[in-house]
């Protein structure tokens, strides 16, 4: 159209306005009109800029905001007191062999602490080297573990090395303020299959977690005689190192002495800085006997590469003193402590006081393990019995005491987060494999060792609610210090804080409830209920981080989060969350899933969250009517009962027509193969998922049963029956497998480098689950009751044969059992929820 012209008036010419005279009115109404829609358009823009503006800081405020609840502590009261572990609140408990990780050592329950352990090697060997310190599967050892542990005063170790024995004891005694003194004895014995009595070295060593000093006292130019030392926690101290003798008589040993003092910047560092100070260049030159060169401790240089620069390592470098005897069996070592703040002690602990003190110890032990188990008025022979012992006093020998602070993420993160630093007192599942914290694994653990000591269990339990951040969720592995995490692979550190494991704990705390209300007066129970008020508000925020964050997708259904994410490369993408690993699930992951195991951890949850609230007077109507809601049978039908299968199940986006396949790699003709990826296995679907029930059945099909969901006259609990009795399915001589042997899945390799896991093998954390649910179900009326009856003898029978046989001949108690040949398999020794069968064999669940 252009631009418009300017218009002409003809006719009258229009007046002149004068300087005072205002415009016409329609003039002046027009020209405000225009300056009005101009300050309107601009205030807007104005505005839309402050808007954004705000609304982005407060995205980026929200988004810190969110991204810091990760890492921050949960705000009610700690369960512990911050010194609840200190030796003036704990005394007795201050010292332990708190060091699961290695195969000799103590420390105190302490952040910063004096550690002290034991390395060994044999001299003369094949082998250039063969020092023993960090539990090792690779070490082959014919066994080891504490056959005797009250978890306080003493302990009794048999560490079975090729042809020789080393039985390691330790003694405390009360007195003073740091937790009192310590006597370690060391018996040498060689097998008599051994051709010639063994030299040996045994390294006793004392090192400073960057807290505290040490030094050295040196006699005769090379023994090292004692070490004094100081540190907050242990105020002054000396650690005595006595000359080897032959039993009783204290007859001298010809022993050669070596020592080295320097300084070591880490724990995790020690096995390392003495294989590197060893030197081939001393002389053994017994009265009688050819002289023979043999390795020793000498110097320690860090190495230092050429034009490597030092890493930065902000940790400051502790004292650490090794003393090496070199002796030839038999021999006994006494290496003692003694507190500088206990003033009035009658006589050392060493020597025939020594051995009357264990003596006491012992009698004391046996007299309360068969009070607490009754394994011999139940008929057990003492070879039994020893066993019984042995398995329950590695796990509580196997406690640990660590300090430090795990890596999280969360999806609010770019990068991990370190979180606050914590304390943790738990039990590990194997000393050699996984020696540090697991928090399902835990409430296993501690179902054994409340029948014990009540208090360790409170402790425990309350160790790890402490560890519980804001929003209630607490990371499921814990990896606290450098120790600890020199033992894991990387893509195993950092936890994400949408991924849960099952709430295990309520069946310790389950058990505690159970003891309070059973015998109110108990001295050992009475604490319960102050325990329980101050983890009251913690265990609210914890159910509901379950109940909020690993909802399902109807109404009162569960969904494990967590699952793996890259498909293409495994068989059934795993679930490590749910505990079970790679146990099959839907084919491909989705938000359409339902997970019964979980639907019914929150049933069991509910119902003792209920219980807890009832005792302590608060409000416990909506967990009782979550637990109805939850243990309703027909509801459970809905969700997770697979007609087609006759057994529950998952639910989800699935197919079973899934196989690994060799993939196809291109090389183009003349082309040299080595220049092109390496063709791996990966996943062939044949048919096109659909949502459907899971058809695996196994240990998630049980869950119903293994946590008394179903009523005692249910139906399923007959089809349950029978797929547990069919040895086509999941019956076997030595336990139940995890999944019945004519699934597709069974024994099926999930990756190339992946062996099945929970697909085949027996586990007997899930077995001592069953065996508990049976003995239930047999003591209630009800339509099964007398096939419940039957199985659990059966059952219960198999799987303490079978556990105990293998003890015998392998020296371990195992992660998991051949479900084939009953053979033991996986890490060793596995005394965490494999110690379950000493429950078994007591009929305590």
């Amino acid at each position: 159209m252009g631009r418009q012209r300017k218009r002409v008036v003809t006719g009258e010419a229009v007046p002149l306005l004068r300087k005072d005279d205002k415009p016409p009115a329609f003039h002046r109404k027009e020209k405000k009109k225009k300056v009005d829609i101009g300050k309107v358009f601009i205030n807007i823009s104005i505005g839309l800029c402050i808007f954004s503006l705000i609304w982005f800081f407060y995205a980026l405020h929200m988004r810190s905001s969110l991204a810091k609840r990760v890492v921050t502590l949960h705000p009610s009261p700690p369960v512990l007191d911050a010194n609840s572990s200190s030796a003036k609140v704990s005394t007795e408990r201050f010292w332990g062999s708190y060091r699961p990780q290695v195969y000799f050592g103590m420390k105190t329950r302490s952040p910063r602490s004096i550690v002290t352990g034991m390395m060994w090697m044999r001299q003369f060997a094949d082998m250039d080297v063969n020092l023993r310190h960090i539990c090792e599967q690779g070490d082959r050892l014919q066994g080891y573990g504490w056959m005797m542990h009250d978890g306080i005063t003493f302990g009794v170790q048999e560490i079975r090395d090729n042809d020789f024995t080393l039985t390691t004891e330790f003694v405390k005694r009360m007195g003073g303020g740091h937790g009192g003194d310590w006597t370690w004895r060391v018996t040498a014995k060689q097998h008599s299959s051994a051709p010639q009595a063994p030299v040996i070295s045994l390294m006793f060593y004392a090192a400073a977690d960057s807290q505290g000093s040490l030094e050295a006292h040196v006699e005769d130019r090379t023994r090292l005689a004692s070490i004094t030392g100081f540190s907050e926690e242990l105020g002054n101290f000396k650690i005595t190192l006595r000359k080897p003798v032959t039993g009783e008589l204290f007859s001298a040993k010809y022993a050669s002495y070596n020592y080295l003092q320097t300084v070591s910047p880490g724990l995790e560092k020690l096995t390392d800085i003495v294989k590197q100070s060893l030197n081939r260049r001393f002389i053994y030159s017994p009265p009688s006997g050819e002289k023979r060169h043999y390795i020793a401790v000498d110097t320690y240089k860090p190495p230092h590469h050429q034009n490597q620069q030092k890493p930065a390592d902000t940790r400051k470098e502790s004292d650490f003193v090794v003393y090496q005897v070199t002796v030839q069996m038999p021999f006994q070592i006494e290496v003692l402590f003694e507190s500088g703040s206990f003033h009035s002690r009658p006589n050392q602990l060493v020597g025939s006081i020594m051995t009357q003190e264990l003596e006491r110890r012992k009698a004391e032990f046996d007299s309360k393990f068969e009070k607490t188990f009754g394994l011999e008025s139940k008929g057990f022979s003492q070879a039994h019995i020893k066993f019984g012992k042995a398995a329950f006093s590695n796990m509580l020998g196997g406690m640990g005491y660590f300090y430090g602070q795990s890596v999280v993420q969360s999806v609010y993160n770019e990068y991990p987060l370190l979180y606050p630093e914590g304390a943790l007192f738990t039990a590990v599942p194997s000393r050699s494999f996984f020696p540090r914290g697991f928090l399902w694994d835990e409430g296993f653990h501690q179902l054994l060792l409340s029948k014990w000591d009540p208090q360790v269990t409170r402790e425990a339990i309350a160790h790890w609610i402490d560890l519980m951040n804001m929003e209630g969720w607490i990371p499921r592995e814990q990896i606290l210090g450098d120790e600890a995490r020199s033992k894991v692979p990387a893509e195993f550190v950092v936890q994400r804080n949408e991924n849960a494991n099952p709430p295990t704990l309520f069946l310790a705390l389950q058990e505690l409830i159970e003891q309070l209300t059973s015998n109110p007066e108990k001295p050992a129970s009475r604490p319960t209920l102050p325990f329980l008020r101050r983890l009251f508000p913690r265990l609210k925020t914890w159910f509901e981080w379950y109940n909020t964050t690993q909802t399902g997708p109807l109404p009162n259904s569960y969904r494990w989060r967590g699952r793996d994410k890259d498909t293409n490369l495994f068989l059934n993408p795993k679930t490590l969350t749910s505990g079970l690993d790679d146990y099959p699930r839907a084919s491909h992951p989705s938000a359409d899933e339902r997970h019964v195991d979980l639907h019914c951890w929150m049933a069991l949850s509910s119902g003792i969250m209920a219980s807890i609230a009832r005792l302590l007077g608060e409000p416990h109507q909506d967990y009782e009517v979550t637990h109805q809601v939850l243990c309703d049978n027909n509801l459970l039908n809905e969700l997770h009962w697979s007609e087609q299968l006759r057994a529950f199940s998952d639910f989800g986006n699935h197919t079973q027509a899934v196989s690994l396949q060799q993939e196809k790699v291109y090389v183009p003709p003349g082309q040299p193969r080595h220049q092109f990826p390496v063709a791996r296995l990966v996943r062939s679907v044949r048919r096109a998922p659909k949502l459907q029930y899971v058809n695996a059945l196994g240990y998630v099909s049980l869950f119903p049963f293994l946590l008394h969901i179903l009523t005692p006259d249910s139906p399923k609990l007959e089809h349950i029956f029978r797929d547990m009795r069919d040895s086509s399915k999941l019956w076997t001589p030595y336990g139940l497998r995890s999944i019945s042997k004519a699934d597709p899945m069974y024994m099926k390799r999930n990756t190339e480098h992946d062996a099945p896991y929970w697909r085949g093998p027996i586990w007997i954390n899930i077995n001592y689950l069953a065996v508990r649910a049976l003995h239930h179900y047999s003591n209630t009326e009800g339509p099964h009751q007398d096939m419940a009856a039957a199985l659990y003898e059966e059952l219960r029978t198999n799987i303490i044969n079978n556990v105990y046989r293998q003890y015998v001949d392998t020296g371990y108690i195992w992660e998991q059992y051949n479900d084939g040949t009953g053979r033991g398999q996986g890490s060793h020794p596995f005394t965490g929820w494999s110690a379950l069968t000493v429950l078994m064999m007591a009929e305590q669940y």
